[in-house]
């Protein structure tokens, strides 16, 4: 007996099945099978599948196929839960993850690669915006922002993959958890370590993500901080494009209270405001000299947030930053996450508005708003006013609690 069999499937060579039975030379008899064909198709498509994503993000031993000309485009997707074993990295590592603009892929062609990419992209980007978030989040809230964007995300990738007429990304086929998991499992970077050696430029997501913070558990200590407490935490790291501002608007930039935050909860924003005030006071004295500003200025900051990075550690942490191991990794993180890297927001919110605003300026404002970038001449008019009212005056300390 011997037996001869073909396939016919797409983009493999065609086929049937037959079975031949030889009882002798002169009688043939042939015998057809049958099975069902679109179980076992499908079984190998989804480890197929698998499998060769799994080339593609690097996990190719020697001596293997070199694979289709789509793993030409790698992309690594795709992206793991967000834990709290990997939220640091989530955020401090962002901009060493790679991101895929259109100009990576050919004009034609590569659609599953493209759409997996752009869940990338949209994954990423709302991490950033997870990561930066609101200063009085804590770690609960700020990995709760980060998980709902996730989420999204394959929610988001799931609709748009099932949309084309196209092979269904495996994972999609689940359900719920199910989904999720597969999502997970299937991540080749779960750790969300740096994989890229220089900083990538961030690329912006088309779609929005709003974070509803009524689906965490800390979602009324949210609400209740948000209302209550205004900090400028951290201030930015000074650097050669900084430094002139930062010396210039020192007196525009708040320092603060700490005797007004007593009461449980608070003592983190104690850490915070009694930080800022010793960095102050140091980018005073250095902004005095005349020479080497700029080391004074970032040696002051540096020594500063490593004396707050122990007081976190040394109770409940409430910095992400603090929890990095290199100092460097802190002070990228911090740069990161700071409401005003490049000392040019000051406490007069109100100067952004004040071209805008029906209210009558005074002569001076009305041309710097003709300018096409008013706001350092507004600057210069506030500071000169300021310094002639502080004079014989000290700068008065604000209660972090609006």
């Amino acid at each position: 007996m011997w037996m001869k069999s073909y396939i016919t499937l797409s983009g493999f060579l065609p086929f049937y099945l037959c079975v031949y039975n030889v009882p002798d030379e002169h009688n043939w008899e042939q015998r057809e099978i049958t099975f069902d064909i679109d179980k076992i198709v499908q079984g190998a498509f989804d480890q197929l599948e698998s499998q060769m994503f799994r080339v593609a993000f690097g996990h190719f031993r020697p001596g293997s196929f070199s694979g289709p000309p789509s793993l030409n485009y790698p992309v690594q997707f795709p992206l793991g839960r967000p834990t709290a074993d990997n939220l640091q990295a989530i955020c401090l590592h962002g901009d060493h993850r790679p991101r895929y603009p259109g100009s990576y892929f050919p004009s034609s062609g590569f659609g599953q690669l493209v759409r997996r990419a752009n869940a990338v992209n949209m994954a990423e980007s709302w991490f950033s915006m997870c990561c930066k978030g609101n200063q009085t989040w804590d770690r609960e809230v700020t990995l709760c922002c980060a998980t709902q964007a996730w989420e999204l995300s394959v929610q988001s990738f799931c609709e748009e993959d099932s949309s084309v007429k196209d092979r269904l990304y495996y994972c999609c086929r689940l359900r719920d958890m199910d989904r999720l998991n597969c999502f997970h499992n299937d991540a080749p970077n779960p750790n969300y370590e740096a994989t890229e050696e220089l900083p990538v430029p961030p690329l912006s997501s088309t779609t929005n993500f709003n974070f509803d913070s009524n689906t965490c558990q800390s979602a009324r200590a949210i609400r209740r901080k948000e209302k209550k407490i205004n900090i400028h935490f951290p201030p930015g790291r000074p650097t050669a494009d900084v430094i002139e501002s930062l010396c210039r608007n020192q007196k525009l930039r708040p320092i603060y209270k700490a005797n007004c935050l007593s009461g449980e909860g608070y003592q983190w924003v104690v850490r915070q405001a009694k930080a800022i005030n010793r960095i102050e006071k140091g980018f005073k004295q250095c902004c005095k000299k005349k020479q080497d500003v700029l080391n004074c200025a970032d040696l002051k900051w540096r020594d500063e947030l490593n004396k707050y990075c122990v007081g976190e550690n040394s109770g409940n942490l409430h910095s992400l930053c603090c929890s990095g191991e290199l100092a460097n990794e802190r002070y990228s993180c911090f740069q990161d996450i700071s409401p005003d890297p490049y000392y040019n927001r000051t406490s007069l919110d109100q100067m952004s508005e004040t071209c805008s605003s029906r209210k009558a300026s005074p002569p001076a404002v009305r041309r710097c708003c003709r300018m096409s970038s008013p706001q350092q001449c507004i600057s210069k008019i506030l500071m000169d006013a300021i310094t002639k009212a502080t004079v014989f005056s000290q700068k008065k300390k604000r209660c972090p609690l609006a």
